[in-house]
């Protein structure tokens, strides 16, 4: 139960359950939080300054700013939704495989082997982890039918083609897999809807877009479907290739009949439900792109391709692989750059040698070219006798701290060997002190 009262300065709500117990409470301040209606006081005083009115639109507006978020929280069991880039299903995603006989066997059915990012093992993740809100569901959607029915006023079906990257639906008879279903959560075929065809039309928009928006009455909702499959759809790419370097970078193939494998994977085609399209789907796309130009170009892409540009074809044999977050294939995580030697290079690496050896400029030599990073020594080659006396001196430092009177305990002297210490901070350095490692 909700109670509203409209007063001069503001809107208020209060929402009850069953027990009379207080649920939600909240307020919309006209003068501040609806600036756009130059209220004052939430009035507008005339200038004869006898009449005063207030803005019934202004109401309206407070009235869905405050009803609005009460909505959203009794609409939806989850209020925050995965996404694509989320890998946190690896359980899931080996329950369903052992359950449809193995990764390629799913792949043969689904068009994929099971993928963290995936709609259903997503869900099953859902209903292990948060059985309640599963509990509490009425119907599951993808971003694209969800889109789709907010537009329909209504559940919207989900497409064959966006469906197709569940691990739920099979390629070949374009229904829900049985198998996936029961692997994956009870009753899911009814929470999922019956899947249609990516040109269907569902029906007439909603009339809330006809009043209050301005749509004809004769417009019609397609069936909505994801912007993989809205790549190959956009340009009617028959018989053709496409990249796609966006967020996520993808490869696109159209092709007739389905070859599943262990990596990759195969859709239901948008534009003609009787053939495929295969792709290939990067995840350190734009983002891991544009981190790099930060980093290296300033933030620039004139400066960016100018460097692009003055570097010779096949960069002198260097290479590098950039996944800053886990990448889907190959599954990996990382920077990871190497030589024309094939020698993995590690940015920023830096060798600190000691003990009596490390005077020896050809064994440092060797150093070098076994971790492929400078090596750098101290000035005294005794360094567990040095390391010793640091370590003294730590002891003594974090004492002189607690009583809290190190600048009159520490002498100059003191300080000259601390900034000759300056260099630990730049790199991980293990120094090794009469059994002390710091």
């Amino acid at each position: 139960m909700i109670g509203l009262m409209i007063v001069p300065l503001k809107l208020k709500v209060v929402a009850i359950d069953g027990e009379l117990d207080v649920v939600h409470r909240d307020n919309v301040h006209f003068d501040s939080e609806l600036p756009e209606f130059r209220t004052q006081g939430g009035v507008h005083l005339h200038a004869d300054r006898l009449t005063v009115t207030s803005p019934v639109l202004m109401w309206v507006k407070s009235f869905l700013m405050c009803l609005l978020p009460l909505l959203l929280r009794v609409a939806f069991s989850v209020l925050d939704s995965p996404v694509w880039m989320d890998s946190s299903s690896r359980q899931q995603c080996e329950e369903l495989q052992a359950a449809a006989g193995g990764a390629l066997r799913l792949a043969e059915v689904t068009g994929s082997r099971a993928y963290e990012r995936f709609t259903g093992n997503q869900i099953a993740k859902l209903r292990q982890s948060r059985a309640d809100q599963y509990q509490d569901t009425e119907r599951i959607s993808l971003v694209s039918s969800f889109a789709a029915s907010l537009f329909l006023g209504d559940y919207a079906a989900i497409d064959y083609s966006d469906g197709s990257g569940m691990n739920l639906l099979d390629i070949r008879t374009r229904t829900w897999s049985e198998i996936c279903l029961e692997a994956t959560a009870p009753r899911l075929d009814r929470l999922l809807g019956a899947p249609l065809p990516s040109t269907s039309v569902l029906g007439p928009v909603s009339s809330v877009f006809v009043a209050a928006h301005g749509f004809s009455e004769s417009c019609r909702v397609v069936t909505f479907t994801g912007d993989n499959p809205g790549e190959i759809h956009k340009i009617n790419m028959k018989r053709k290739q496409l990249v796609s370097l966006g967020t996520s970078d993808t490869v696109f193939l159209w092709i007739q009949e389905p070859r599943p494998a262990l990596e990759g994977h195969i859709f239901c085609n948008p534009v003609d439900w009787q053939v495929y399209m295969a792709l290939l789907c990067f995840k350190n796309g734009s983002l891991t792109r544009e981190r790099v130009r930060d980093e290296c170009a300033g933030g620039s892409w004139e400066v960016f391709s100018a460097a692009l540009r003055d570097t010779p074809l096949g960069n002198k044999g260097n290479i590098g692989f950039y996944f800053d977050t886990m990448e889907i294939t190959p599954p990996a995580v990382g920077v990871h750059r190497f030589d024309p030697d094939d020698t993995e290079v590690v940015p920023g690496t830096r060798v600190m040698a000691t003990g009596g050896a490390s005077s020896n400029r050809q064994i440092l030599q060797v150093l070098s070219d076994v971790f492929n990073a400078p090596v750098y020594t101290i000035d005294l080659s005794d360094s567990a006798c040095l390391g010793s006396a640091y370590r003294a001196l730590h002891g003594n430092t974090m004492t002189t701290l607690i009583n809290q009177s190190i600048n009159q305990s520490i002498n100059q002297s003191v300080r000259s060997v601390l900034q000759r210490l300056s260099f630990c901070v730049s790199g991980l350095v293990f120094m090794y002190y009469c059994g002390y490692v710091l």
